[in-house]
């Protein structure tokens, strides 16, 4: 079986409060995305990596792995209007059958570990999607100042990876953009595919404000400690 990972890396440096994209922000001494390749570059099944890139960071990118004298193979990939229209040009990218995985390229502390899980369940279900349990409570929002509480134990909050049997995302794939579209999982489930989720990991946190960069950096000491 050929196995494929997708990384999509589209995302600005607004809510980070800064000029420099969020993938290319420096995580204990080298841009987070880096960081998020090794991660798949490490897994035992060898999967080739695709980088999904705004076509105007591609140069600034070839930049920076001349700089961090970074040689891990991946084929870069032109990016599109939404993360929707990145996913399906990476897509468009992947000739022939496999097992894809779907990584947002910001959350740089997924394990090796669990991205082997989620080719391995995808290759027998067809799909998976990593999701972790709140440890808060959770409320949902009426309108008019109104909300009720949820069981935190009937929902679960979605991480990537999200890993498709091929055929199965690029059916879904075929579908027009929707504005509810905000994951892969979301387009599958569409189009009428039942999502399969497996245990995500309270480390693959999402880079998205400045404190994340802290809490990431603190999480890869604890790593770097313990190995």
């Amino acid at each position: 079986m050929k196995y494929y990972a997708i990384l999509v890396a589209g995302g600005s440096g607004s809510r980070m409060q800064n000029s420099i994209a969020k993938q290319f922000l420096l995580l204990d001494g080298k841009p987070v995305l880096m960081h998020t390749l090794e991660a798949f570059y490490q897994c035992a099944l060898n999967p080739e990596i695709l980088l999904v890139l705004n076509i105007h960071q591609h140069t600034y990118w070839e930049e920076l792995c001349s700089t961090y004298n970074f040689t891990i193979p991946h084929q870069v990939i032109k990016g599109g209007e939404q993360r929707f229209h990145s996913v399906k040009n990476g897509l468009k990218a992947i000739k022939g059958k496999g097992i894809v995985a779907v990584h947002d390229a910001v959350r740089p502390l997924v394990s090796a570990e669990l991205i082997s899980k989620s080719f391995q369940v995808a290759e027998e279900l067809g799909n998976c999607v990593a999701g972790i349990t709140p440890t808060d409570s959770i409320r949902r929002f009426l309108g008019s100042n109104k909300s009720e509480s949820l069981n935190r134990n009937e929902v679960a909050l979605i991480q990537t990876p999200q890993t498709f049997n091929l055929d199965v995302l690029r059916k879904a794939y075929e579908k027009p953009f929707r504005n509810e579209f905000t994951d892969d999982a979301s387009v599958a489930e569409y189009s009428g595919f039942e999502i399969n989720l497996i245990e995500g990991e309270r480390q693959n946190i999402k880079i998205t404000y400045p404190e994340d960069l802290e809490i990431a950096s603190m999480f890869l000491s604890k790593r770097n400690i313990s190995q």
